[in-house]
């Protein structure tokens, strides 16, 4: 009897989205994101805590998924040879154009990209932002897809300023690691 090939996944962590990113998935959507966020803020009131909160909206998100990093991400949550060599073929060596009125453009090669008309693009991208919520050192980070709001809690507003600032800095290195940018028209801060 012929030997079965040994299986190029590691066993998935039952971590390979974040627990605070509610979107795409099963069970989740705006409304569960919405009642956590609102139920910590009300826990906060309740303890004479002041809370602050920064609404991210990552500017063209899907647009700027760098291949390279994906690939490597998709490597640390247990994506492994085969299964790893396939989505390399899948994301690389694509080219897109566009057909206007009988005119072709000229083919030009996508460097950057997770497939959004597809079921597999979403979850390569949460698991391309999965690690944004670990960079915080203050912050409760919760998601829906590619918007984020950060959570703050202190017990004065100079405490609230020196957290935000703190993990805003952190934030901004992130961001360029990953190749990703803010929409500032769309992110927002109220305390």
């Amino acid at each position: 009897m012929p030997r079965l090939a040994s299986c190029s996944l590691r066993p998935w962590k039952k971590d390979i989205l974040d627990s605070r990113q509610s979107g795409f998935r099963s069970l989740h959507s705006t409304v569960t994101a919405l009642l956590d966020l609102t139920n910590q803020w009300c826990f906060n009131i309740d303890r004479g805590m002041i809370s602050g909160v920064v609404f991210l909206d990552l500017k063209k998100a899907f647009d700027t998924v760098d291949h390279s990093l994906l690939l490597t991400k998709l490597e640390h949550v247990g994506v492994r040879g085969h299964s790893l060599e396939w989505f390399n073929s899948y994301l690389t060596n694509r080219y897109h154009f566009v057909y206007i009125n009988g005119i072709l453009s000229e083919q030009d090669m996508i460097k950057m990209w997770s497939p959004t008309g597809s079921i597999l693009g979403p979850l390569l991208f949460l698991i391309y932002i999965k690690d944004l919520s670990n960079i915080t050192d203050f912050a409760t980070t919760r998601m829906y897809a590619d918007d984020t709001n950060m959570t703050f809690t202190a017990c004065s507003i100079e405490g609230l300023r020196h957290e935000m600032n703190a993990d805003i800095e952190k934030l901004k290195q992130w961001l360029c690691a990953n190749k990703l940018t803010l929409n500032i028209l769309k992110t927002e801060y109220t305390c």
